[in-house]
């Protein structure tokens, strides 16, 4: 469990580290680190008043996430969702039974249902506008002796803009609008679509109206037919000044396998096809197969999508050959933030030349630039349109992205740290209060230790350590971003060993966080059989002292 939370402005309570045990650790292990501490933080421990009320503070927190971890129930759920999940209303209709996945369906459908009871007041826009730039004058310059041209002439052959909004009605019904404007050429023309969804049994239905180039009306359907068949049908009808024009639109998908999914639609109207689709999915690849016979064009296409999950990039693969003549395409899709991706892609083919297209996305909100390089295919053009980008990315992730992302991230560390600023102070003055109930069980830690030649720690520092020579306890030495944790992990020596397990280390007893949202290091000097040795580990790494080499 993460110190912050998925919404990353919210710090989440860490029962594991607090407990200092693993994971998986057994029943017997949770009681073992629950009576260890209750040793130290039982209010019945002690008599100074003071004392006796920070004690029953830190007692209270060692007892719930004792309640929580010893019970299965409670710790399937705080394990999938977190203490958020322990908070949901609705549990009570849980089986104590479900499985881990079980609950966290549960507390989804839970979520779903809370998302409809206030019936998704909010609007989805959704859109794109597309420029299309002719640049053809640089690779195909145009010979007129009565014209002295020093430079080549690059123009805006067309514009499109496309907008749609989904309005939830009712948990079952939605209404969407959508409209179209564009210019290609010097010929602007424009469209506007309403259309009313319900959600029915197996499926849905709409229906549509709208004017473009004569009024629009149609309905539309989607089914299934069974748990791996179905099928959607389109109508409409086209009233032009020359007539009322039919189109009709079915679609049938068959579920192949678990990642497969195969489509066979007919197309009847101005233009009609009957096509086939292959598609298959996985979580590091997409493969596209199309076969489609119809009027005016016939063709055959297929492309392959690379996911590169680590580094947050798509690599895809295009061919196309049919009657108008044939195109392949390659190109590259990076995710540049939560919500923005950058697409730069290269198509080659006959007759179109050489294009190069450069794509924005942000959220539902995508930026399309065709670039028309060539009407023919040549090489310093598709050298170009592949260099271009490559080097335009570069230059904009050094000079623009990197240095707004460094200051997103800032601005988020300051929000998380306003946000957390009443936690953060009663974590630092609860962790100050844990180790001066410590003392007694420091000294004689200390002391049965020492006796022993075993496990002493010298000296110990908690936060963001920014220099190897600065190991004095001071945290002044750091800007207030370091704490002494020598006391504390003394405390957790048992028989001359020292385990700290993979998480948080914040959340253990007599810790806190000194730096919210920075990078922490455990720095920790100590002697073994009267060896001097020093390690130094990351927020979230297991550590096991002594050292082997001790």
């Amino acid at each position: 469990m993460d110190d912050i939370s998925e919404d990353g402005f919210e710090t989440e309570e860490n029962y594991y580290a607090y407990l200092n045990i693993s994971k998986s650790a057994s029943a017997d292990e949770i009681n073992a680190a629950y009576r260890n501490l209750s040793r130290i933080y039982h209010p019945d421990k002690h008599i100074d008043a003071v004392k006796k009320k920070n004690a029953e503070i830190l007692f209270n927190r060692i007892k719930k996430a004792y309640e929580v971890l010893s019970d299965p129930h409670k710790r399937a759920i705080y394990d999938s969702l977190g203490v958020k999940g322990l908070q949901t209303e609705g549990w009570e209709i849980v089986h104590r039974t479900k499985t881990p996945a079980e609950i966290r369906e549960e507390f989804e459908r839970l979520a779903r249902e809370r998302e409809e009871r206030k019936l998704q007041q909010r609007t989805n826009p959704k859109g794109n506008i597309t420029i299309s730039v002719n640049a053809t004058e640089i690779f195909n310059p145009y010979d007129d002796d009565f014209e002295d041209r020093s430079f080549p002439n690059i123009e805006v052959s067309g514009m499109s803009i496309s907008q749609a909004i989904d309005a939830p009605i009712t948990t079952r019904d939605t209404i969407s609008m959508s409209g179209s404007l564009s210019s290609q050429n010097g010929n602007a023309q424009g469209g506007f679509l309403i259309c009313g969804r319900r959600l029915v049994n197996q499926g849905w239905f709409e229906f549509v109206a709208g004017a473009g180039n004569g009024p629009v009306v149609g309905v539309k359907a989607s089914r299934n037919l069974t748990n791996k068949v179905f099928c959607n049908g389109d109508f409409t009808l086209n009233f032009r000044k020359n007539g009322i024009i039919p189109g009709l639109v079915g679609t049938l998908a068959v579920q192949l396998d678990k990642h497969t999914v195969g489509y066979l639609t007919y197309n009847a109207g101005l233009q009609s096809s009957m096509s086939c689709v292959l598609e298959r999915s996985t979580e590091k690849q997409h493969f596209l197969v199309t076969c489609s016979v119809g009027i005016p064009h016939s063709f055959i296409s297929c492309s392959y999508t690379r996911k590169l999950i680590d580094y947050e990039l798509k690599l895809r693969l295009a061919a196309k050959v049919g009657t108008f003549g044939y195109m392949a395409e390659y190109g590259a899709e990076k995710k540049v933030s939560k919500y923005s991706s950058v697409v730069a892609s290269v198509s080659v083919g006959q007759p179109t030349g050489v294009i190069m297209k450069l794509k924005l996305i942000r959220s539902t909100q995508s930026y399309i630039f065709p670039i028309h390089l060539s009407e023919d295919i040549i090489p310093a053009a598709v050298f170009y349109a592949t260099v271009t980008p490559l080097v335009a990315w570069f230059v904009v992730k050094k000079v623009i992205i990197e240095p707004m992302n460094a200051e997103q991230k800032q601005r988020d560390i300051d929000r998380i740290k306003e946000t957390n600023k009443k936690r953060m102070a009663e974590k630092k003055r609860e962790a100050e209060a844990a180790v001066d109930l410590m003392s007694v069980q420091y000294e004689r830690n200390y002391s049965e230790e020492e006796k022993r030649n075993g496990l002493l720690i010298v000296s110990a520092i908690y936060g963001k350590i920014v220099d190897n020579s600065e190991n004095s306890s001071d945290s002044t030495k750091n800007g207030n971003q370091t704490i002494d944790v020598k006391i504390p992990l003394q405390c957790l020596v048992k028989d001359s060993k020292l385990v700290l397990q993979e998480s948080g280390k914040s959340e253990l007893p007599g810790f806190y966080d000194p730096c919210v949202g920075e990078e922490k290091l455990l720095q920790i000097e100590y002697t073994y059989n009267g060896h001097n040795q020093s390690i130094k580990i990351k927020e979230n790494e297991l550590l096991r002292l002594p050292l082997s080499s001790s």
